[in-house]
């Protein structure tokens, strides 16, 4: 007779529910965060076992890979996918983890993708430097601002960038506005060391597939987006149509529509905030290197305005890339901005 576990994942502890295919309950018990405690637990009934679901909450990583490893049979639900009863007057821990095995047990259940073990370490090193890049633009923000609070001047980011400590000093007449300005320019440059750090191991870490090079054919998309592009996608056949990949990229619009009218807004944080980060990286790349792209922009700012006609061409960069990425082929300018 078939089993069925779910496992309610969290950052200390888990709850393990286990379930036969008259949906009795066999197994309930929480238990530490420690794989062996785990496989243990399972052990009595890993023959039956056919599968085990583990909620996709921020620490699963070593108890996927550790029962994958096992011999079980894993999958990955999507929390913001899974529905309950919502006349319930009380759930818990408990409640959850049977839940998610009743569901794989009916075959409903809502998984989420379980990227391969052996690259998930550069993606995520590529998702740490974002945070260093967001923080880098944070501090030029920071002594922009300063600049023109002070002295009445805007000063372009690229100005910012090739600031020394040296010119910083003749900047500025108060002591304490000196200071102020060094650690910052201090700072951008040592966050500029890490970056580029980050980025030579990152290359030197992955093997280049044809997917890379085929991405930077496209306009806006250079080395950096390209892999990041490519480690956040993984599989693409796991995407079966292009309008998955660029609701997955956070490329479409939320929207709740009842009798023909907006009544609302369905989850907008669905997908990848990764790729849609870098999409709309490679769409301000690309208005200002390729024309197609800048006279697509400037129809669609004139009809609404500027954050909506960069999210319409990153929509665009995507959905070339899922095809670019599907069949093997290079970018093609006039069939993505063919009237």
């Amino acid at each position: 007779m078939k089993a069925y576990a779910g496992i309610d994942l969290h950052s200390s502890n888990n709850y393990i529910g286990i379930i036969n295919e008259q949906d009795q309950r066999l197994f309930g018990k929480r238990l530490p965060n420690d794989l062996d405690n785990v496989l243990m637990a399972l052990a009595p009934f890993k023959n039956e076992i056919d599968g085990v679901v583990v909620e996709s909450t921020y620490n699963w990583y070593w108890l996927v890979d550790g029962l994958q490893e096992n011999g079980y049979a894993v999958h990955l639900a999507n929390p913001s996918a899974v529905k309950q009863y919502e006349g319930l007057k009380y759930t818990d821990d408990q409640w959850d983890a049977f839940w998610l095995a009743h569901m794989l047990r009916l075959g409903i259940l809502p998984e989420g993708y379980i990227y391969p073990k052996e690259q998930r370490d550069v993606r995520d090193l590529l998702r740490r430097r974002l945070l260093f890049v967001q923080n880098r633009t944070s501090h030029i923000l920071s002594f922009q601002s300063m600049v023109t609070r002070n002295l009445g001047v805007r000063m372009s980011v690229n100005a910012v960038k090739q600031m020394t400590e040296e010119k910083v000093r003749d900047m500025f007449i108060p002591p304490s506005l000196k200071v102020a300005a060094e650690k910052s320019i201090a700072v951008i440059r040592f966050l500029d060391a890490i970056i580029k750090g980050i980025e030579k191991a990152v290359l030197s870490r992955i093997k280049l597939h044809k997917e890379f090079e085929l991405l930077q054919t496209i306009p806006g998309i250079g080395k950096i987006l390209a892999l990041t592009i490519r480690l956040e996608v993984g599989d693409i056949s796991r995407f079966a149509k292009v309008g998955n990949y660029s609701s997955y990229c956070r490329c479409v619009v939320s929207q709740r529509i009842s009798n023909g009218k907006k009544k609302g807004e369905n989850n907008r944080k669905n997908g990848n905030k990764y790729l849609a980060w870098a999409y709309v990286e490679a769409a301000n790349f690309a208005i200002r290197f390729c024309p197609e792209a800048h006279r697509f922009y400037q129809r669609k700012k004139a009809d609404r305005n500027g954050i909506v006609a960069i999210k319409a061409l990153s929509n665009k960069i995507a959905r070339a890339s899922y095809y670019i990425m599907r069949d093997q082929v290079s970018f093609n300018k006039e069939r993505l901005f063919e009237k």
